[in-house]
């Protein structure tokens, strides 16, 4: 063996490496816990960043620490109670540990035999997402890397379900559509393009006051695109919408997809938490009676990304997504041959995605998440109460979950100037890294965001933030 593989491998310098990165991030967690990290990024242009690790490489042989180090303190700190920016969860260091283990491990799981223990605990993981949203025996599905892939897989589903003629085998020429809020994520318009449908495969159905969806609109919408000879085979409804957080009605959705034989479809990459928490689990009511629905672990579940289920009420249609053949790697009884999960992913050389979530599940309980996105849902709650009392600040819509949409708008002053205001609150926000929140733009308005994933967040914390941004204000032009 050559020397350099030997070092590579070198058992006794992996378990010093081990420990000093345990021990590295067993300090950071504490030093967020104590309030003594104070920045929640530390922002950098991107060119400068670009020549920073560009340097760093060409550096002479270090300790791996020292490469550690640099990506943590370099790197936004989701566990820093003042980070309240984009929708991912702060992974609770179990599920970071199993991570680790995956990423040892690198047991491909396209094929059985690769990923026993893993795939094993894929089945069980869905069986126990499917019961919670209130699917019966009959559903499956898989785990995947992200929402994205998640709504696209399902998508393929209901065309090989719902289409007229066979599109995987043959091709298609008739036009095929969907339905969906003006407000979902642009994945689901991504699907589209993807699976040749065009800009004018997406019927975009108007959002009301709260930003759900009408759907008083779906009917008429429905009857138009027929009338243009199109073939709608699916409506997917948000839970919840990325900018705002709002929900569509599932149950009214669902009641006008069955009276059409659609496929419902819910992307609730973010929301379908809710059906953990009994104080929330209204918010997707009806999800029950989709076809599919996929639901992030990472973003509201505390799991490192990306980690995202995909239910099937009929967990046959699972298979239905792909129909080519490899021999080779699988057999041909789709229906029983559930532990070969190339068949219904994109992902030939799958992660073990299940352990993140098994381990959690396995240790604490759906208690943990009942827990976590409750406390998480009533904190946005009370801070856009605290904003509501405090003259000037403006909300797009009262929270339905942990994301609000805010701005600042002192008396007498014009949409232009204030939009103007809130960007330059963002950019000194951003720029001074002691708080992390985003943007977002509503109606022509200009809105600061937060989405509250930090389980260590208090509303001392939102309050701290939000006197910053008053006193910041002073200093706009």
């Amino acid at each position: 063996m050559h020397a350099m593989i030997k070092k590579a491998y070198e058992s006794e310098a992996f378990r010093e490496q081990g420990h000093a990165l345990i021990d590295l991030l067993a300090d950071y967690l504490q030093g967020v816990q104590q309030g003594t990290e104070e920045q929640a990024i530390q922002w950098m242009p991107p060119t400068e960043a670009a020549t920073r690790w560009g340097d760093f490489l060409r550096q002479q042989e270090s300790d791996p620490l020292e490469l550690f180090r640099a990506v943590l303190d370099g790197g936004v700190k989701l566990h820093n109670p003042r980070y309240m920016g984009h929708q991912i969860s702060p992974p609770a260091p179990l599920a970071a540990l199993a991570g680790l283990l995956n990423d040892f491990m690198n047991n491909g799981m396209g094929v059985y035999e690769m990923g026993i223990p893993g795939t094993a605990m894929e089945r069980v993981v869905i069986q126990s997402v499917a019961q919670k949203m209130g699917f019966g025996e009959e559903a499956d599905g898989v785990l995947t890397s992200g929402g994205t892939l998640a709504n696209v897989t399902a998508l393929l589903a209901a065309r090989s379900v719902k289409a007229r003629h066979p599109v995987w085998e043959k091709g298609g020429s008739t036009p095929l559509a969907l339905m969906v809020s003006e407000e979902a994520h642009y994945c689901v318009d991504r699907a589209a393009r993807i699976m040749g449908w065009g800009a004018e495969g997406i019927i975009k159905v108007p959002v009301d006051h709260h930003f759900s969806m009408r759907t008083e609109y779906l009917e008429p919408l429905y009857q138009e695109a027929l009338a243009a000879g199109k073939e709608v085979i699916a409506v997917v409804g948000s839970a919840c919408s990325t900018s705002t957080g709002s929900f569509d009605n599932l149950l009214e959705i669902a009641d006008f997809a069955e009276r059409h034989g659609l496929w419902f479809h819910v992307d609730g990459a973010h929301g379908a938490a809710c059906v953990y928490s009994p104080k929330y689990q209204h918010r997707v009511n009806g999800i029950h009676r989709a076809d599919s629905v996929a639901m992030d672990f990472h973003k509201m579940l505390l799991t490192p990304s990306v980690t995202t289920a995909l239910i099937f009420q009929n967990g046959k249609n699972s298979f239905r997504t792909f129909s080519q053949k490899a021999d080779y790697l699988l057999s041909q009884d789709d229906e029983a041959d559930w532990y070969n999960l190339a068949k219904r992913t994109f992902e030939c050389t799958k992660s073990m995605l299940s352990l993140r979530a098994y381990s959690l599940i396995k240790t604490y309980g759906d208690s943990l998440f009942d827990a976590y996105v409750t406390q998480v849902n009533d904190l946005c709650a009370r801070f856009s109460a605290f904003l509501l009392d405090r003259p000037g600040w403006e909300i797009a819509t009262p929270p339905a979950c942990n994301i609000l949409c805010f701005r600042w708008v002192p008396p007498g002053m014009d949409t232009n100037r204030a939009n103007a205001l809130n960007e330059f609150l963002r950019t000194q926000s951003l720029e001074d890294g002691r708080f992390y929140v985003v943007k977002t733009q509503l109606r022509g308005l200009y809105y600061l965001r937060v989405t509250l994933t930090n389980p260590f967040t208090q509303l001392s914390d939102l309050q701290e933030m939000t006197e910053w941004m008053e006193a910041k204000a002073e200093a706009f032009e």
